[in-house]
């Protein structure tokens, strides 16, 4: 992409009505546009980050052997009766209106009982499972106050996934899997090492047990125990001395924490089917309740999560498996010898596959890298007055301060190994034609 082309402008002061840091970096670089308190839109810089967060948790999950499905945002009142999960008592953020016929729905903001009443129709015996099934979709919650920008909206897109089995030791052990999958994630989109697997309640889930993965975060709205010689958390409804105990610590091993909950997922047991009527021939002949299990990852709250914890006082620092884009090239000055070899070098990254933002707008050299710094790609290059000459390419990271100087050869093999730099000056003129 030429960023001369890209509609979004950078902005160098805070949106007035913002106070969270991820909200106020992603608008002031032209990722997103707030609509409303809790609902925003996401721009073509922000859209390709949402995007890399649901390859990147699309492959774990295929690794499962889920499949991809989509299920409508519309709600049938009568499947959520079923479980009394339609009363505002029991769910206090559903959103709901009526059709013309008058007939009353739901929008969803989960999806449990519908997936489970569709499963009716395409699971009948022990044959037929297990099954996994998962759908990247925005939920609609009706928070009584939408805040701490895209980490709590109103309108949020959620990767949901739902696994049916026949037994309970099948179930625990999807259940034990999916957990490593979820670090992998966590891992791949670089908060591994601040992200813990904590220990829950289910809340308006299930009465069941539950695990949370909690990145660790100042801007946190939750509070967690954190044992980081075990890695081990505890989330603040189950933190008391018997459940310490049980672990076999005591309370001083532990450390209250600020944290953002990433990830979740819920064991329903055999309740769920049991309400829903979600029924099966087991290989014994006898009809029994199909076991569930749900695993949500809110991905654009990972992504505002991503902000908070990669940015600096410059601006953010993308992971390479979720930047908008791999480089941002940024070509300086006003010659036309030079302008036309920055053109080549473009072209010859898009055509090893390498997405690149091309910075070939008309500013000063000042403003094109408070931008870079601002938009966060994890690797600049710059092509200005001694390229021609020296047919090196100065290449920075984000979040680096060292400067490095190498052929585009050496460069595109970096880029394609996915190693890291070396920090050492490139000797090598190489013999590439520019």
């Amino acid at each position: 992409m030429r960023q001369s082309r890209l509609f979004t402008k950078t902005r160098r002061e805070a949106p007035a009505d913002e106070v969270s840091k991820n909200a106020i970096l992603l608008t002031r670089a032209g990722f997103i546009n707030k609509e409303m308190a809790g609902v925003y839109s996401y721009l073509p810089l922000g859209w390709r980050v949402i995007q890399n967060l649901k390859r990147v948790i699309a492959e774990e999950m295929e690794k499962l052997g889920s499949r991809e499905i989509l299920m409508s945002t519309l709600q049938n009142k009568g499947v959520w009766e079923k479980t009394d999960r339609w009363d505002d008592e029991r769910v206090d953020v559903w959103f709901k209106s009526k059709l013309k016929n008058d007939t009353e729905i739901g929008f969803g903001w989960s999806h449990e009982e519908p997936i489970a009443e569709m499963m009716k129709s395409h699971v009948k015996s022990y044959n037929d499972l297990p099954v996994s099934v998962h759908q990247f979709q925005n939920k609609l919650r009706n928070e009584v106050r939408a805040k701490s920008g895209i980490m709590r909206c109103r309108e949020f897109i959620m990767k949901d996934m739902y696994f049916f089995a026949e037994t309970e030791a099948e179930n625990l052990s999807f259940y034990e899997s999916a957990i490593a999958a979820y670090s992998k994630v966590f891992d791949r989109v670089g908060l591994g090492n601040i992200t813990y697997v904590t220990s829950a309640s289910g809340g308006m889930f299930t009465d069941k047990f539950s695990h949370e993965f909690q990145t660790l975060c100042d801007a946190g709205e939750d509070y967690i125990y954190v044992n980081t010689e075990r890695r081990l958390a505890l989330n603040e409804e189950v933190w008391n001395e018997k459940t310490v105990s049980e672990l076999g610590l005591k309370e001083s091993d532990f450390e209250k924490k600020s944290a953002v909950e990433v990830g979740n997922i819920f064991n329903f047991g055999t309740k769920k089917s049991e309400d829903l009527g979600l029924i099966i021939q087991n290989q014994s002949g006898e009809k029994q309740s199909v076991h569930l299990s749900s695993y949500g990852i809110g991905v654009s709250r990972l992504m505002g999560t991503i902000v908070e914890v990669l940015s600096d006082e410059k601006g953010m620092i993308w992971p390479k498996e979720v930047a908008p884009f791999r480089v941002h090239l940024i070509f300086l000055g006003h010659d036309g010898v030079l302008k036309e070899l920055a053109d080549k070098i473009y072209n010859a990254m898009l055509s090893e596959n390498i997405e690149v933002l091309y910075d070939d707008r008309d500013l000063r050299a000042g403003e094109k890298f408070a931008d870079a710094d601002l938009i966060g790609i994890p690797t600049r290059v710059v092509i200005g007055g001694k390229t021609v000459e020296s047919k090196m390419l100065e290449v920075k990271d984000r979040g680096s301060d060292d400067v490095l100087m190498m052929t585009l050869e050496h460069l595109i093999e970096k880029l394609n190994s996915s190693t890291s730099f070396d920090k050492v000056q490139d000797k090598s003129l190489g013999t590439r034609s520019y």
